[in-house]
């Protein structure tokens, strides 16, 4: 943990004081938390209607595979707000919102069973898996500089998850999806 020296009196004192619990940061730090916790529990909503739209046997088992994991992101960013001493709450997510409402444009514009909407739905996928990554890892830094070590474990754990779900995306799009609608 970062330490600062007193211009008083030459001591030192970690970043991570008593007073980090009130600061603006730490403010921050709580809207943030409660902005993808939105996110999360939107996706759990949306990613059913994205598996439902592809055709690909690989693309829906991933993002059923990621639906599942996004069930468990939400208790864990559950457990986060507990170790906080706060009630979990959501703030509407303006990102995540349009995120989603782009993935659904995506399967209202391309006709069925092509491998042009599953490149779509891919592509959608892999957008809101950035703004995930960007999310959780910024979140973690955070938690890390006020000294919420559990907390950081926890977001890096989802981080993880996040990184991987976007590289299995990659995948199935490099393996099959691109060639095939390429070919449509």
């Amino acid at each position: 943990m970062p330490t600062t020296k007193s211009a008083t009196n030459g001591t030192t004192k970690k970043a991570g004081s008593e007073k980090m619990a009130n600061s603006k940061f730490h403010e921050l730090f709580m809207e943030e938390l409660k902005d993808i916790y939105w996110a999360e529990k939107n996706l759990v909503k949306a990613l059913p209607k994205m598996q439902k739209a592809a055709t690909s046997d690989e693309l829906s088992t991933c993002i059923g595979n990621h639906l599942e994991e996004t069930k468990g992101h939400v208790s864990r960013l559950e457990q986060v707000f507990e170790l906080l001493g706060k009630k979990p709450q959501a703030k509407k997510c303006e990102a995540m919102e349009g995120l989603i409402a782009e993935g659904q444009e995506v399967v209202a514009d391309t006709d069925a069973d092509t491998a042009v909407r599953d490149a779509g739905i891919i592509i959608a996928s892999q957008k809101i898996e950035h703004y995930e990554i960007s999310a959780y890892g910024s979140l973690r830094t955070l938690a890390n500089v006020m000294g919420h070590n559990e907390v950081a474990k926890l977001l890096e754990q989802t981080l993880n998850e996040e990184k991987n779900a976007d590289s299995l995306l990659t995948e199935v799009a490099e393996s099959t999806v691109n060639e095939e609608a390429a070919a449509e």
